[in-house]
């Protein structure tokens, strides 16, 4: 097959953020991208990265990503990885580039000893949700995400016990 997939390089965070604004486009979010090509060279390749993206290639060609970071399981003691995005251009959906790009994140857990692989996906994204039941994700219906940003999350930081 001619497919690789591989960790994202240094110089290669404006690959990274287009790719993000596809997605955004895809999930009608792209509003919501404020993110700079320097916020995700930082991230990604600063002093300290705390974030991960594997890039999904194409007979060479970049054509997807998975953007990852770790969290933390109190339940099981060991970390995770937290997948925040996981995107295949339309062009070459149907090659198995998704299933690769979760296969690669999927050893990393097993190769350090965490305990899970976990990511939301929008309701209304059938074909997402089908996918990923096939591979054996489980939809967690009883838990609802939960998010402050902006003034609320102002408000909040400024409040006292």
């Amino acid at each position: 097959m001619p497919s690789t997939i591989r960790r994202a390089q240094p110089g290669e965070a404006r690959l990274v953020l287009s790719f993000v604004r596809e997605l955004a486009e895809y999930e009608k979010l792209s509003h919501e991208v404020e993110a700079t090509e320097a916020d995700i060279a930082d991230a990604l390749f600063g002093e300290r990265p705390q974030l991960y993206c594997a890039i999904a290639e194409w007979n060479g060609e970049p054509v997807g990503f998975a953007v990852w970071f770790l969290n933390f399981s109190t339940f099981s003691g060991r970390h995770g990885i937290y997948l925040e995005d996981l995107y295949v251009r339309p062009s070459h959906r149907g090659k198995g580039l998704g299933k690769a790009l979760l296969a690669y994140l999927a050893r990393e857990c097993v190769d350090n000893g965490w305990s899970r692989l976990q990511w939301a996906v929008l309701d209304w994204n059938a074909p997402s949700i089908a996918f990923y039941k096939s591979l054996g994700a489980v939809m967690l219906d009883d838990w609802t995400l939960c998010r402050v940003t902006g003034p609320a999350l102002t408000q909040l930081a400024g409040s006292s016990a």
